[in-house]
């Protein structure tokens, strides 16, 4: 097997330190020398490993993505090195040999021959912006289960608030749940509280407000509400520093918002997860599957084992699923025909992951091209097969007991 680097470095990365090994090539009667040492995981020790992978003039540093371990080390080296980081699923070493200087020594075989892919590592404006991203996720997921606990709480006061109003935690729940916390115990009187819509369902309401609320269920519903308040504080300031900091990237954003059922959070997303920037996806097929939206691969002896799709960018699968169910539900869009015609036959699960795999296409193209988004219409399945969509409506009136007779409309043109 030819050798493409020969001077390689793999590097197998735990909290505290690092097994390096720098294999170099033999050439001639020379033999391959491998030389495995111990670096600390210290920022003054990945700069005298640099220094040191420096002097072995080394071409290649593969390393495994170990937790969040291995960003000191990339970060570290990667202006005067060539650095790979590499997915650990792809680079197991043989079972039963495992320890970190063989792990070490097998990277850099790997390496040397060739034979590993290096990772997405995107650069620092759009690690700080996937940082800002991943936070007002986090911390919004966060806020949502707070809102789950005091349901929760008053389901156990026996207040059914949210089986009668959509946001408990909207301007008219936010008045009646303070109404019960400073112990306001008339139930008509709270429920006239209710703003705009919701007084249509005052009834309603008095029943559902109709319960045993304690001090107990004030004090907790009062501490529910402040950490509810802080997560919405919270992420109020991270939308704007995500404001500031997609500056550079506000055309690519701008463009992604045209996509239907994409919002302005989803898009924002979408570019600092992907890097807003296509050329390091040579076709949208790529993008697909390195977000998880493509089937697996896995036939043997002829055989389909299964069609799987692969592990995604949790973050980026997170907010094309919010956008394909919102668009799922729509009307007159492609996504909502594409998501009815598969649903209609597989199981809606799959429905969804072939429209965030055809919203990822979108995503590329328009992206690579600069293009805004145009949308090929509901009719699209229909105008592209007529004969199909023709003897499919025929069939179904047939199987209701009718007799169909076609006569094709005169020519109005």
């Amino acid at each position: 097997m030819d050798v493409v680097h020969p001077r390689c470095a793999g590097i197998d990365i735990s909290k505290k330190d690092a097994k390096v090994c720098v294999r170099i090539q033999g050439r001639g009667n020379r033999r391959t020398s491998s030389t495995v040492t111990t670096w600390g995981a210290m920022t003054n020790q990945v700069l005298a490993l640099r220094e040191h992978l420096l002097e072995q003039k080394v071409t290649c540093v593969v390393m495994e993505a170990t937790s969040d371990y291995w960003r000191p080390f990339y970060y570290l080296l990667e202006e005067h090195l060539g650095v790979m980081l590499v997915n650990a699923r792809e680079v197991r070493n043989v079972p039963g040999r495992k320890t970190d200087v063989s792990d070490a020594a097998w990277l850099a075989d790997l390496g040397a021959h060739g034979l590993v892919r290096a990772s997405f590592v995107p650069p620092e404006p759009i690690r700080a912006l996937r940082d800002l991203t991943r936070a007002r996720t986090v911390i919004t997921q966060e806020r949502t289960r707070e809102i789950h606990r005091l349901e929760h709480l008053l389901e156990d006061a026996g207040i059914k608030l949210s089986s009668v109003a959509t946001d408990i935690t909207g301007v008219s729940g936010r008045l009646m749940l303070e109404a019960l916390i400073v112990g306001r115990d008339d139930p008509a009187a709270i429920a006239d509280l209710a703003k705009r819509r919701l007084r249509v369902k005052i009834p309603a309401l008095t029943e559902a407000l109709t319960g045993h609320f304690t001090t107990h269920h004030a004090f907790m519903t009062r501490l529910f509400l402040d950490r509810i308040d802080a997560h919405t504080a919270d992420i109020d300031k991270l939308s704007v520093r995500i404001d500031e900091a997609i500056e550079p990237f506000r055309a690519a954003r701008d463009l992604l918002i045209s996509i239907p059922g994409f919002s302005t959070t989803v898009a924002e997303i979408v570019v600092a997860e992907t890097g807003g920037d296509m050329r390091i996806f040579p076709t949208a097929g790529h993008l697909a599957s390195w977000a998880g939206t493509a089937p697996g691969s896995r036939e043997s002896a002829g055989r389909v084992k299964s069609t799987r799709i692969r592990p995604g960018n949790r973050y980026l699968k997170g907010a094309l699923g919010t956008a394909a169910l919102s668009v799922s539900r729509s009307k007159g869009t492609y996504f909502s025909a594409k998501y009815k015609r598969i649903a209609s036959h597989r199981d809606p699960m799959k429905a969804l992951v072939a429209v965030e795999h055809a919203m990822l296409v979108a995503v590329w193209n328009m992206l690579t091209n600069g293009d805004l988004y145009r949308d090929p219409g509901a009719n699209y399945f229909t105008k592209r097969v007529p004969a199909k969509a023709r003897s499919k409506a025929i069939g179904q009136l047939e199987a209701l007991g009718y007799r169909v007779t076609l006569t094709p409309l005169a020519d109005t043109a």
